[in-house]
């Protein structure tokens, strides 16, 4: 790769130097901000040897490069005028989009409560489930308890959003909690069941029906604490903000929130809800017709964040959401068109690449086949729209709904679509998957390149490398718990689109060796690391997201660039409390950025890891085949 060709490229297909207000990277990635995104020819950098692909994430047009973005980066100062005084890159003082800004700001505080209220919704939904079929009984106390299990996230919704909240405005998380315990607190429902004028030190105080289950009050409240905590932490004493800024901050903030916020933000939350009741109410038909077809967009916006305090309002209000099932319906029509593309390609990989997606596509995760086929063959994507479209024309006609929310809009989340449209939803999806296999099967597209097929023969034997002679196996080098990539909120590792890996949620601040190898690179803010084994294995071990904007605050490097290490060795420490509070999620992806030379990665099953426990085995066909036997490390 000619990291100067590539530097120019990049510079005149986002736009030029008049379109670029500041470009700074992190591990992997050029990360621009634009004066218009728009003015980007994103399809034309994708197809730029080198990238791996782009993402556009709080206002930032990314480029993902790998692990040589450092030498693209200094191409790109060293041949513009980006890097002189007229264009420093300062990402943490750049001015967002206001739009973007707000989609940014649902997005932190969704993304980490929604394992909780997807577990309990999916609690929900097989309880409806167990007794449409007879298993439980509404009487039993089995059903009690577990309506209580799959209830409690959402009653005590306020809680998780406001701990949420807390982190994404930098407040204390604790504080928050207890505010949103306290308009929770049953002693208030009480007062306001009473049916009499409720007041404050005279001041009158709106009755609410309740807060559980809203979402929008207790944002905006944690919103409010976050700059009246900050205030009172500054005006005072060192010796008595243990004391004085925790109580002056409840004391302002529940009553405000009772006065002022709350009854704002239950009543913009109704309103919402009932626009779009009043939608699915008058027009149905259109209404999930464009959802059905327009949701795989949504979600490449980011928008998608914005519905979820709807639907969460709705479900509450209501005890049903219209939304969902256009979600199904979109995601059903990713997966037919991906496996159209199977059926119709010539290209061997590819037709893997797509009906593999397609299955994971089925199975609500969309982003592969949307991104990795669809998109990019771009009639396919159409197909997928028209899946949608079809499927939502029956969800309309037919007035499907969801009943409990759902973290997987796939036929794993099928139970939250149990109630009295349940089997219209089911013909729904059906309905979306076949309209959308048959448009792309009979759009066709421009097919990818043929593959290369020619059989090895002793003439001209396959190539062989370190990373092809035998079976390597890369330690834990983080103590916590093991999580699917594809739980991650960053598309870059969940997509796959640096490599293959695992993610470690860690419980220990310590970053130790992986593998007998070299550190190939410890980037300046020391949030990651890359490693190379002596047996060919390039490693990136990413803590936490996002984190390249503290600037290595909160973090320590044991050892430099270049340096040989064996498992075990301290390579970084990092002050997770600090991070966490910081409002930084500390999911650490373990990616293998060699990915293509490696038949097979296989992770171990999820849960509680330590370090230097086996993490990832590495193999290729010719070591699992002729050089050398299993090894007996994972067995």
């Amino acid at each position: 790769m000619n990291h100067t060709d590539l530097a120019k490229d990049i510079l005149q297909l986002v736009g030029g130097e008049q379109n670029v207000q500041s470009v700074v990277h992190c591990m992997t990635r050029l990360r621009f901000t634009l004066s218009d995104n728009s003015r980007a020819d994103r399809a034309g950098i994708e197809k730029l040897d080198g990238v791996m692909g782009t993402n556009i994430s709080g206002g930032q047009f990314q480029i993902i490069i790998g692990n040589n973005v450092p030498k693209v980066h200094q191409a790109l100062l060293q041949n513009s005028s980006l890097g002189t005084d007229k264009n420093i890159a300062v990402e943490s003082k750049e001015k967002k989009n206001p739009v973007s800004a707000i989609f940014e700001v649902i997005a932190g505080i969704f993304t980490p409560i929604i394992p909780a209220i997807a577990g309990a919704g999916m609690i929900k939904g097989f309880l409806a489930l167990f007794v449409t079929l007879g298993w439980l009984t509404a009487e039993s106390q089995t059903y009690a308890i577990l309506t209580i299990v799959g209830d409690g996230a959402f009653y005590f919704l306020p809680i998780l959003l406001a701990f949420s909240a807390a982190r994404k405005f930098n407040a204390n998380p604790f504080i928050a909690a207890s505010i949103g315990a306290a308009i929770l607190h049953p002693n208030l429902a009480a007062l306001f069941a009473t049916g009499e004028s409720v007041s404050f030190i005279g001041i009158p105080v709106t009755v609410v029906a309740t807060y559980a289950s809203t979402v929008i009050p207790i944002i905006l409240a944690i919103w409010a604490a976050s700059y009246v905590e900050k205030w009172i932490d500054r005006i005072t004493h060192q010796s008595l903000k243990l004391i004085v800024v925790p109580t002056l901050t409840l004391l302002i903030i529940v009553p405000f929130t009772l006065i002022a916020v709350g009854p704002l933000g239950t009543i913009i939350g109704d309103y919402l809800s009932t626009g779009v009741n009043f939608l699915f109410s008058n027009a149905a038909i259109v209404s999930s017709i464009l959802l059905g077809a327009t949701f795989s967009l949504i979600i490449m916006t980011g928008m998608h964040y914005a519905l979820s305090p709807i639907i969460i309002n709705g479900l509450a209000q209501n005890g049903f959401d219209y939304m969902i099932p256009a979600m199904f319906v979109a995601n059903m029509g990713q997966a037919g068109a991906a496996l159209a593309v199977s059926l119709r390609t010539k290209n061997k990989k590819f037709k893997s690449l797509s009906f593999t997606t397609g299955i994971t596509a089925l199975m609500g995760i969309t982003e592969p086949a949307m991104y990795g086929v669809n998109m990019k063959l771009k009639r396919p994507f159409v197909a997928a729209m028209i899946g949608g479209a079809a499927g939502g024309f029956y969800n309309g006609l037919t007035g499907a709904k969801a009943f409990v929310i759902t973290g997987n809009a796939g036929l794993p989340g099928i139970p939250v679509l149990i109630g009295p449209t349940f089997v219209h939803s089911l013909i729904g999806l059906v309905i979306a998957f076949a309209a959308a296999m048959i448009a792309g099967y009979f759009l066709g597209f421009q097919d990818v390149e043929a593959d290369d097929t020619a059989a090895p023969s002793p003439e001209n034997p396959p190539e062989l490398n370190k990373a092809t002679v035998q079976t390597e196996h890369v330690l834990s080098p983080i103590q916590g718990e093991v999580r699917s990539l594809d739980t991650v909120s960053d598309a870059t590792f969940s997509q796959g689109i640096m490599g293959n890996g695992i993610a470690i949620f860690p419980t220990k601040g310590e970053v130790v060796s992986p593998v007998h190898g070299r550190i190939t690179t410890i980037f300046k803010t020391k949030h990651a690391i890359g490693l190379t084994s002596d047996q060919g294995a390039e490693v990136l071990i990413h803590i936490g997201l996002d984190t390249v904007r503290l600037d290595g605050q909160h973090f320590t490097a044991h050892m430099n660039e270049g340096d040989a290490v064996k498992p075990g060795d301290k390579i970084v420490s990092f002050d997770m409390e600090a991070i966490q509070a910081a409002g930084y999620d500390l999911i650490t992806p373990i990616i293998i950025t060699n990915t293509d030379q490696y038949n097979k990665i296989e992770p171990v099953p999820q849960g509680n890891m330590h370090t230097g426990e086996p993490l990832l085995a590495l193999s290729t066909k010719a070591s699992e085949d002729v050089l050398s036997p299993p090894s007996p490390l994972l067995s």
